[in-house]
């Protein structure tokens, strides 16, 4: 396996750009993910480092060697697409096996890897079986046996488990990562799902119209999102996004306070001073609170059931910014309700005025953490 490093990659169709200026590395054994909404440049960027498409400007490195210019089939890359791309003529055995019968492989050794991949993927049983009739994830696996077969540098996949329904996509993302696990591949797999991401992910690329907006382990994006879109885009509801203001015009180096519908709510003290008074607060809904006695003040309009949990629907204070709060489901609420609620400061998110977050030096002087 390889290390893949992708430096200042830009691709452009005409006056429309896929990809902007992308930088980043993919660890030898790591497994990455490019996440984004439906033309955000994910699976542009995956074409470019299989060699499929090539580059406007930039250059792709694969362990060590630059195949910026080479075609795919020099590249030493094995790529999984969406769509299984079986031949329906040939049985599972020979579906695997063809790339190695391509290299003019010899017969004992192309044997010897089809039925070791078969074991890892737990498909022995249907290797002399028709792929015509098996079942959608028993074909991707099929897929997935035709490139671990060719012990290739890294494995590309282009949204393998979108063909699936959600019982066989969950059951596929626990094989999937299994699997990387067990042969060390260096992996590049691009999804608009962010629970395939987050669940499988060593670290994630969450792209926005042609731009790597972050790239981080999961949970790091979960927590401290990198902008706004990425705060949007992540959750499930997203984070709380609230437009405040910052007393006096402006922040001062080691702030930690701002101005929420009128009233002061505490912050992660800033690393910098902020001069734009116009800035954004995001807090996961899981982290707002119920307080009976806070001056900060919400009205319940919707509430969705979830069993053990509850999403109330609120807007704060006279102002009325949309807020989404994660609660029990045994407490009961109306519409028109008007709560009492405070924001776990250790968990707050501050974005300046063009959504990108604010660099903090810590939570304010007992502030939660939990």
């Amino acid at each position: 396996m390889a290390e893949i490093r992708i430096e200042n990659l830009h691709k452009s169709f005409g006056n429309f750009v896929a990809v902007r200026d992308s930088n980043f590395v993919v660890h030898n054994g790591e497994f990455v993910c490019l996440l984004g909404p439906s033309g955000c440049g994910k699976t542009t960027t995956l074409r470019m480092i299989a060699g499929l498409e090539l580059p406007s400007t930039g250059r792709i490195r694969l362990d060590g060697e630059d195949v910026t210019m080479q075609r795919a089939s020099q590249r030493d890359i094995a790529f999984v697409f969406q769509l299984f791309a079986l031949y329906p003529h040939l049985n599972v055995r020979a579906n695997i096996a063809f790339p190695l019968h391509s290299q003019g492989m010899v017969r004992s050794e192309v044997k010897r890897r089809v039925e070791a991949a078969a074991a890892m993927l737990r498909i022995s049983h249907l290797l002399d079986q028709s792929v015509s009739g098996l079942a959608a994830g028993d074909r991707q696996r099929v897929a997935l046996g035709r490139a671990l077969v060719r012990e290739p540098k890294a494995f590309l996949m282009d949204e393998p488990l979108g063909a699936l329904d959600a019982e066989f996509r969950e059951l596929m993302c626990d094989e999937l990562r299994g699997l990387h696990d067990r042969i060390g591949a260096t992996t590049v797999y691009v999804t608009h799902d962010q629970a395939e991401a987050m669940s499988m992910a060593d670290r994630i690329a969450v792209m926005n119209e042609g731009r790597i907006e972050q790239l981080a382990p999961p949970q790091e994006i979960y927590d401290r999102p990198a902008t706004t879109f990425v705060a949007d885009f992540i959750g499930s509801p997203p984070m709380n996004l609230l437009a405040c203001t910052a007393p006096g015009g402006g922040l001062a180096e080691g702030a930690s306070s701002v101005l929420l519908s009128g009233q002061p709510v505490r912050v992660p003290r800033l690393a910098r001073e902020v001069r734009n008074p116009n800035l954004t607060l995001g807090i996961r809904p899981e982290h707002v609170v119920l307080d009976a006695h806070s001056p900060l003040r919400a009205r319940v309009t919707a509430s969705e059931y979830l069993g053990t949990l509850q999403i109330v629907y609120l807007v704060v204070g006279s102002e009325e910014s949309p807020l989404r709060a994660r609660l029990r489901s045994d407490l009961e609420f109306r519409v028109g309700d008007q709560l009492g609620i405070a924001l776990d400061p250790a968990r707050i998110s501050l974005f300046d005025a063009q959504g990108s977050a604010l660099a903090t030096t810590g939570s304010p002087e007992g502030a939660r953490s939990g």
